[in-house]
């Protein structure tokens, strides 16, 4: 029972509880009664009626939940401002990151309108904006250009080459088709993967993973934008240090620098920063941010048209932008075989980015994401978007910021967003066709600072987490190196077994007890903490499985100064050798048997005890130096059934007469013939110097060289959240041994499902019983107290058996 004490203190009073008291006292379900079998479930997702109809149907369109009770009044003006702010970004946005992916600037449109519109319906979040964003369109860049490179579309007359020139119509023409084929394929795999509940698969990707790769994406597509921030015409490169090639062949034609094109550029990024920089110091008193990605485009737009920039400084430009909506189409299905990896690292990196974004926002404003039905919804999003002629889309950091802070509520401002994008491509595509690249370019590397700014992520992961750290150098170079594809994979796969080294090579610890309290601590990083005398308690870091069972064992040897396995073997073959020694002993007695003659064969045999204290042996002179050579040969003397007993003659003989002593239990391994009583009696003989020695050990248990002060081990498993059948063998195997050499063991803290995977791992048997589980290691403690505390003080045998015989 409990009592209050003092402020901020407690006392409880109760009995020690074992695995077995507790189930009976709280009475423990059934594994079958908290956990029905998988017929009973797919039996009950399969059954139909019309509550659970609807509730399914409102789940898989979180649309019709929320818009019934969308309020105007609350949410209209909000959502109308927030909308056309986003939407405004979408358009200088949409047409520069379709350089990015290599596609003409109007698929970046297309791409900010209709997935936004099928995310309406089907997203649970209410502040992420859907669209086109740079590290998905690098991604999908490498695809269109390995696929369909310039190479493959030179002009041709009749056998010939008619120079260098490209067919960029029909280039361009493949590489809207290769994307949407690849857009297609990435949603219908992250559709797949929602249906099946597969939206934990974002949670592999970790804060310092996502944040390099993001980091890495955005020196690919600085990389990308050079071309058009020079002027110059570098060569393509596609595969493994395809950057590197890219970035030298850039740097040989900087002599070949556009000087024209090298000045709007130069001029967009310095405006663009100027006015971004004044655009945060006055955002605290704007109502809504001032568009200045929009006001660059329009300005640049203009200028461009009037002093004509393409025809008098040959100066490029966005070119014809056709009016109207393409209809769909379906995508081709023969290059899904090509792009089957790409898509899916651009199915787990767009959802990656937008679960993160969704829940931070979902967090902050106090509602729930659905990261499975995020899934679906960001895959349909992209199907469908497939069919228009759309790329990869996910959610944008910069416009999901900016739909936050400007007061949007609800998805309604994606609709806003999206028709303002929709009345742009209808009836004003055409004003942006003298829009030089170099503004685009310059755009995509003003917005890009935000990405550069994680490079402050190392010294901070430094003081912090250098597994982290690893993580994310690992990260960053093999993006860098192996593209964009290849290096997502293998940072996974460094992540992973980040994750599996920790566990695999966890902290191994011994515990003692803070004095006068239940908690036990390390005692090597704890100053104040006491071992308990007699008992150890053993604790790993991380739960026992396959992959460190032999390592969580070789640290319980280790911790506990208990080499169980060669003892175990030391102990067999002594086994073995005694076995032996008696089997020797028979056939020598027999052999004495048939040479005596027939009437010589009887023989009386007297058998006579003699039991000496030691004072007794003291006085006579037969006990000296009794505290000489702390390493015993026999060990010492754990308790008294297990101790060296010899067999001598009651008759004094000569030192010629024959005296054989016979090793019985316990002692050295070698008891040949080692002297006579004579040589006892004048106390400078080997059997003296045994005797003394085994006297002199105060231990708790010993074996042959080893000697130890232990007789309970404690095991304590609050950090195990599971147990294969590796670990219950190891288990079993560590009972087994220590029970060998009278040392118990002992397990605290079981979670319940332990237990239960103990259970149903045949753990338990008659020696080793739910009684060896304790719920805390305090009480485990008290019960090994109470169980063997008096053995934890040592003490000498008061008397020595010697048995003597002799044949007449």
């Amino acid at each position: 029972m409990g009592t209050k004490c003092r402020s901020g203190k407690y006392r409880v009073e109760r009995d020690v509880l074992d695995e077995q008291r507790l189930e009976e006292m709280a009475q423990r379900k059934i594994f079958s009664d908290t956990h029905p079998k998988l017929t009973e479930r797919l039996k009950d997702s399969l059954r139909c009626t019309v509550p659970k109809l609807k509730q399914r149907i409102v789940h898989s369109l979180p649309v019709l939940y929320w818009l019934p009770r969308y309020s105007i009044w609350d949410y209209g003006m909000p959502d109308l401002i927030s909308g056309i702010s986003v939407g405004i970004m979408h358009l200088p946005q949409g047409m520069a990151y379709a350089l990015l992916a290599s596609l003409p600037p109007v698929f970046g449109l297309y791409t900010s309108l209709y997935p936004a519109l099928v995310y309406f319906f089907f997203g649970t979040s209410r502040h992420i904006s859907i669209g086109t964003f740079a590290v998905l369109s690098i991604m999908v860049g490498g695809v269109t250009e390995r696929l369909a490179p310039d190479s493959d579309f030179l002009a041709v007359n009749g056998t010939n080459l008619t120079g260098r020139q490209v067919n960029i119509h029909a280039r361009d023409s493949y590489r809207v088709q290769v994307a949407a084929a690849t857009t297609v394929l990435g949603g219908l795999i992250q559709v797949v993967l929602g249906l099946v509940k597969f939206g934990f698969v974002g949670t592999y990707l970790s804060e310092p993973l996502v944040r390099a790769y993001t980091t890495a994406a955005a020196a690919h597509a600085v990389v990308a934008q050079l071309k058009y921030i020079f002027g110059v015409s570098p060569k393509r490169f596609s595969g493994s240090l395809s950057l590197v090639y890219t970035l030298v062949d850039v740097c040989s034609l900087l002599t070949k620098t556009h000087l024209p094109t090298l000045v709007v550029s130069a001029v967009s990024m310095a405006f663009l920063i100027a006015a971004k920089e004044l655009n945060s110091y006055l955002s605290p008193k704007l109502p809504v941010p001032i568009p200045v990605e929009l006001i660059t485009v329009m300005a640049a737009t203009l200028i461009s048209s009037y002093t004509n920039l393409n025809s008098n400084y040959t100066i490029l430009v966005v070119g014809e932008i056709p009016s109207g909506l393409s209809p769909p189409s379906l995508p081709k299905a023969n290059v899904f075989g090509e792009v089957i990896g790409d898509a899916f690292a651009l199915a787990i990196v767009g959802y990656a980015i937008s679960i993160s974004l969704g829940k931070t926002f979902a967090l902050k404003h106090g509602y729930k994401v659905d990261s499975n039905q995020e899934l679906v919804a960001l895959g349909l999003s992209n199907a469908v978007g497939g069919f228009f002629k759309c790329y990869s889309v996910c959610s944008s950091m910069s416009r999901s910021l900016i739909q936050e802070s400007t007061g949007g509520k609800t998805q309604m401002a994606g609709i806003v967003s999206a028709v303002i994008v929709l009345v742009t491509i209808l009836k004003l595509g055409s004003l942006f066709q003298e829009l030089p690249k170099a503004v685009l370019a310059a755009i995509v590397f003003v917005n890009l600072k935000g990405m550069f700014k994680q490079y402050s992520d190392i010294p901070q992961l430094w003081r912090s987490n250098k597994i982290d750290l690893a993580v994310w150098l690992v990260t960053w170079v093999s993006t860098l190196l192996f593209n964009l594809d290849l290096g997502l994979a293998a940072s996974i796969v460094f992540a992973l077994l980040t994750v599996i080294f920790r566990t695999q090579l966890p902290t191994y610890s011994v515990l003692g007890q803070i004095p006068g309290t239940e908690l036990y601590e390390d005692i090597e990083t704890h100053r104040e903490v006491r071992e308990i005398p007699g008992i150890t308690i053993f604790r790993s870091s991380a739960t026992v499985y396959f992959a460190n069972a032999d390592l969580y064992l070789e640290a319980l040897k280790e911790k506990s100064g208990l080499d169980i396995s060669k003892m175990i073997i030391y102990k067999r073959r002594e086994e073995a050798k005694q076995r032996r020694r008696e089997r020797r002993a028979e056939r020598r007695a027999r052999r004495q048997a048939k040479r005596e003659k027939p009437a010589q064969r009887v023989r009386q045999a007297v058998t006579s005890e003699m039991v000496f204290s030691v004072e007794e042996m003291e006085a006579a002179g037969h006990w000296e130096d009794l505290s000489t050579d702390k390493e015993a040969a026999h060990g010492g003397y754990p308790d008294r059934g297990n101790r060296t007993v010899f067999v001598i003659p009651d008759t004094l003989r000569n030192a010629d007469d024959q005296c054989r002593w016979e090793y019985l239990k316990g002692g050295a391994p070698d008891c040949a013939s080692i002297g006579s009583v004579s040589e006892l009696q004048d106390g400078g003989s080997s059997s003296e110097d045994t005797l003394s020695r085994d006297l002199e050990r105060v231990s708790l248990g010993s074996l042959g060289k080893w000697t130890w002060d232990v007789h309970s081990i404690i095991l304590d498993l609050t950090t195990a959240n599971f147990i294969d059948t590796v670990a219950i063998k190891t288990l079993r195997n560590i009972f087994r041994d220590f029970g060998e050499i009278s040392v118990d063991v002992y397990m605290a803290g079981c979670q319940a499902k332990v237990v239960e995977q103990l259970d149903l791992g045949d753990f338990f048997t008659e020696s080793v019983t739910k009684r060896h589980l304790f719920v805390s290691v305090h009480d485990a403690v008290l019960y090994c107290q109470n169980h063997r505390g008096a053995s934890t003080i040592p003490r000498y045998p008061e008397y020595i058996e010697i048995q003597c015989s002799t044949a007449l």
